[in-house]
């Protein structure tokens, strides 16, 4: 597959399903988040304006609001949706955390299942409650296929992580989620689950990829929460679950023999402007529309102070 662009000393080029991602000299990785749009494993027909600003940006700022906490990959964002980092030796698990019974742990609870990625929970638990201590559920980070959820102990067994990595990463997955909490509650909102990608250079453990965004989290609003937990009523969500409603109103879930719905000019116009409502709720700021038209020469002036 050719790349869009070619960086001096770019060693490969991978177009996942909304990433085109640079290792530039097997130092660096030019991350470029772009405006598609995927949902039930597919990619849907029509980029989404400025969906990949939206998510570059809230990725950033919470990744610049934990550095105390954990390094992370990111050493520039020269472009609204690009950022570039280190290339880390990633971990073959991804952290999930969760501090709500919502969404697969829901419906594994619904189905009788009390024991989840070897974590116990308590009996009488209902859809949405908050859990006394947030849970870590781990999955396995797959090469191939889907990840699988996974315990601490199988993690351990299995030499997945060594004992001593595997601690401090669960140390750091719940000291993120703490501070993505308290800063979500600034905002109105709750931190319902989300996951983190950690990987290791040297001895170094760093926090990778996107984290705290709509797609990667999820949020339930602050306002009315209690409320609607009484009654058994569904939450007011913050994330790209909308996406996914519109599609199974109209007959599409990603099985054989469905369509895409057509997305009309009036349907994409109507998801940009979501994506860009979800920025300005989570970050508390306005929206500015980014310029990208010199995404190629911002690139490579970045790598050009890095050294390449």
């Amino acid at each position: 597959m050719a790349a869009p662009f070619h960086f001096p000393k770019q060693k490969s080029f991978y177009k996942g399903k909304v990433r085109d991602v640079y290792n530039i000299d097997d130092q660096y990785l030019v991350m470029m988040v772009s405006d598609r749009i995927s949902a039930f494993d597919v990619v849907l027909p029509r980029p989404i304006p400025y969906k990949g600003q939206v998510l570059n940006q809230i990725a950033s700022s919470f990744l610049a609001a934990t550095k105390d906490i954990v390094p992370n990959w990111v050493l520039d964002v020269p472009a609204a949706n690009v950022t570039i980092g280190k290339v880390c030796e990633p971990f073959r698990v991804e952290m999930v955390i969760r501090g709500y019974l919502a969404g697969s742990a829901w419906r594994a609870y619904k189905n009788g299942d009390r024991v989840l990625c070897g974590v116990t929970l308590p009996e009488g638990m209902k859809e949405n409650q908050k859990f006394e201590t947030p849970i870590i559920t781990p999955t396995t980070k797959a090469i191939v296929g889907h990840d699988e959820e996974i315990s601490r102990e199988e993690i351990l067994a299995r030499g997945i992580v060594s004992k001593e990595d595997y601690e401090q990463l669960e140390r750091y997955t719940q000291q993120v989620f703490q501070r993505g909490t308290e800063i979500a509650a600034k905002r109105g909102l709750i931190l319902v689950d989300t996951k983190y990608e950690f990987g290791k250079i040297g001895d170094t453990i760093f926090l990778i990829d996107e984290i705290h965004t709509p797609d990667s989290s999820r949020y339930f609003y602050a306002e009315g929460y209690e409320e609607r937990l009484n009654n058994n009523v569904a939450q007011k969500q913050l994330s790209k679950e909308f996406v996914r409603e519109w599609l199974i109103a109209n007959n599409f879930m990603g099985k054989e023999g469905q369509s895409v719905p057509d997305m009309t000019d009036e349907i994409v116009e109507n998801i940009s402007n979501r994506y860009i409502e979800l920025y300005e709720l989570i970050l508390g700021e306005k929206f500015v529309r980014a310029d990208t038209s010199n995404i190629e020469q911002d690139i490579l002036s970045a790598l050009e102070k890095l050294g390449v």
